[in-house]
């Protein structure tokens, strides 16, 4: 290339040379005060010329309930349950059923409730002195307690009971040929006893059953066996039905017999008193016997006829 050329192409003016291409891009905003124009420089900062710097906005809304630093207004603990949460299902007892079985509980422990008081006051009513009500309910009260919820002071008395009361039995067997014959007497409260010995839970009847069928007869009738008042033949029955229960366990008749007629006889003895006392009791038995009593058809065969 020759020097003019050169020359030439050195000063030709800048505009005719082709431009890089640029992207297009936001348009850039008109100076203003406090921007600085395109093209200038932006002053290092510290100067007094310096433009104050713009916050940037917040990138979390104004309304929004989180913060940068955690929930702005965090729900109280229990809220989610309160509101039906997870936990707010899991119900148990009587609010887990439904409302028809909920009103049936509710009935159910209302019965239960009103039977528990009117047998409360039943059993009040029947220990008390007597009074006015005691008198005019006397014979609901009778049939409420007798013979099952009899009460019996004698524990608390001032003289307590010192005697072992045996209740016994003995039947008449008819035989198949036409005859006859008498067993021996079964000592039932022996028989009782034994049950009751070791047994850490022994049965209600095994302990009070006979002793309060024999507390009931004596209480209705006299010294010569005679009832005394309503109750009496009431006290007589329920000892024999006892008694034909408890040889017809005991297979007294054997396989062939039946039972016809039982006799029962009680056979009392004092308690020995401790070494340190000088009181001093018999130590000879009393018995009582009663006159024999035909058994019924069924209570023959060991049924409550």
């Amino acid at each position: 290339m020759s020097p003019a050329l050169a020359s030439d192409a050195s000063d030709a003016p800048a505009s005719d040379a082709p431009e890089p291409h640029k992207a297009p891009g936001p348009a850039l905003p008109a100076p203003g005060p406090g921007l600085p124009a395109p093209g200038s420089e932006v002053p290092e900062s510290g100067t007094s010329d310096a433009a104050p710097e713009t916050p940037e906005p917040s990138a979390v809304p104004p309304d929004s309930s989180e913060t940068p630093s955690g929930p702005r207004n965090p729900a109280p603990p229990g809220a989610e349950e309160a509101w039906g949460g997870p936990l707010a299902e899991a119900r148990t007892g009587v609010a887990a059923l439904s409302l028809r079985y909920q009103i049936g509980a509710a009935l159910a422990l209302a019965v239960v409730a009103v039977a528990v008081c009117v047998h409360l006051g039943m059993t009040f009513l029947h220990v008390a002195p007597a009074n006015t009500v005691s008198k005019k309910h006397s014979e609901t009260i009778a049939d409420w307690i007798y013979p099952e919820f009899e009460q019996n002071w004698k524990l608390f008395a001032p003289n307590p009971l010192q005697q072992n009361v045996s209740v016994q039995v003995r039947a008449e067997i008819r035989t198949p040929d036409g005859g006859s014959r008498t067993t021996g007497w079964y000592d039932l409260s022996a028989q009782d006893g034994r049950a009751i010995d070791g047994n850490p839970a022994p049965s209600h009847t095994q302990q009070n059953e006979l002793r309060r069928a024999w507390d009931f007869f004596v209480a209705t009738h006299d010294d010569d066996n005679r009832p005394v008042g309503m109750r009496g033949a009431l006290s007589e029955t329920y000892l024999r039905r006892i008694m034909a229960m408890r040889l017809d366990r005991a297979d007294a008749a054997g396989p062939d017999g039946e039972l016809a007629r039982v006799q029962v006889r009680s056979r009392t003895t004092d308690v020995p008193p401790p070494s340190w006392s000088k009181e001093k009791v018999s130590g000879k038995p009393v018995y009582r016997v009663l006159p024999w009593w035909t058994l019924p058809e069924k209570e023959s065969r060991g049924g409550i006829g």
